[in-house]
């Protein structure tokens, strides 16, 4: 016969490892998601530079040669 005190020590430790398994579960998913978080945003900004860099530098270089077109024509 199994004892009493084996019974509730085998349920206590199913209980523990139920928890367990649910705060590790949590801790992963939370850390995955502050993660992508993280890079998407990391990403998203350097898009975002990286394409504002090129619309200023291709908008100030046709300006600039449009303006140093009309220059050289007036003079």
């Amino acid at each position: 016969m199994v004892g009493r005190y084996t019974v509730i020590a085998a349920f206590l430790l199913y209980i523990l490892t139920l928890l367990l398994n649910v705060l590790l579960t949590l801790l992963l998913t939370l850390l995955l998601n502050v993660l992508l978080n993280v890079l998407l945003t990391l990403l998203l900004n350097v898009l975002i530079n990286v394409l504002l860099n090129v619309l200023i530098n291709v908008l100030l270089n046709v300006l600039l040669t449009l303006l140093l077109n009309v220059l050289i024509n007036v003079l």
